[in-house]
């Protein structure tokens, strides 16, 4: 990381680890292969990736293979996965804040935020949120003027996209302390399916972080870009490089 000077994953003073899921076709019998909620047969494996920021690709650092009918929000799984990647790092980003753990909606439990928030780990998060009944009556209740403008992957303020923080409104007691709770609203794009929890033809999305301070919309920017980060672009190559080869006795190997 240091070699890397200015470009390197910690050169702002944080380094973000993508946990991400993956569903792996296989086209033969393959040990551990099964159907997966997507009604194919195959491997979920879940991954873990540092993100080098714009200025680089990031890198894997850490899989957990699993069958097709792994769970998306298995937090023992996510547990799992987070150590490995963390054990990857030098060992002064092993825990504090300035290791950020970043997820899409299958780390957001109640476990998972524990184990990350657990006292001496005391590890950042920025994880996607189930939009429950709880979040959606929030949403409902906040005032016009505490919508802010989102920004574009530019830092460019998004026309049609808003953010606002809905920490204290659903009953968070069961949850970490600091744990805070920002939600955007943005119009579908023309074409798009609403759905049950969209609101006044909005779509609503949900995600928990925990830093003390920070402006809207820079977290929501830094949540968001897990979907243009290593993870989706590492996956698309692992599976052209041999993950779907898997040979049929592919446990016996790990």
């Amino acid at each position: 990381m240091a070699a890397a000077g200015q470009d390197g994953p910690a050169a702002d003073g944080l380094v973000t680890i993508d946990i991400d899921g993956a569903l792996v076709i296989a086209h033969s019998d393959k040990q551990e292969a099964t159907p997966t909620w997507k009604k194919t047969l195959g491997h979920h494996p879940l991954m873990a990736f540092v993100d080098h920021g714009p200025a680089g690709s990031g890198e894997p650092v850490a899989a957990l293979l699993r069958p097709g009918n792994a769970g998306s929000n298995t937090a023992a799984d996510h547990i799992a996965i987070a150590q490995l990647a963390l054990s990857q790092l030098p060992k002064a980003l092993r825990r504090g804040r300035q290791t950020l753990i970043r997820t899409d909606s299958g780390g957001g439990t109640h476990a998972f935020l524990d184990w990350l928030s657990r006292r001496g780990r005391w590890l950042s998060y920025s994880v996607g949120m189930t939009s429950t009944d709880a979040i959606h009556q929030a949403v409902l209740k906040i005032p016009k003027r505490a919508w802010t403008p989102a920004y574009d992957a530019s830092g460019v303020q998004r026309p049609g996209a808003w953010i606002a923080e809905i920490t204290g409104m659903p009953d968070l007691s069961t949850w970490p302390k600091g744990m805070r709770l920002i939600v955007r609203k943005e119009r579908p794009h023309p074409g798009a399916q609403l759905r049950i929890t969209d609101v006044d033809g909005n779509r609503i999305t949900c995600f928990a972080t925990n830093p003390q301070g920070g402006q809207l919309a820079a977290l929501e920017l830094r949540h968001r870009r897990r979907a243009s980060g290593p993870g989706p672009h590492f996956q698309h190559h692992l599976r052209q490089a041999g993950v779907k080869a898997l040979p049929r006795g592919f446990a016996l190997m790990f």
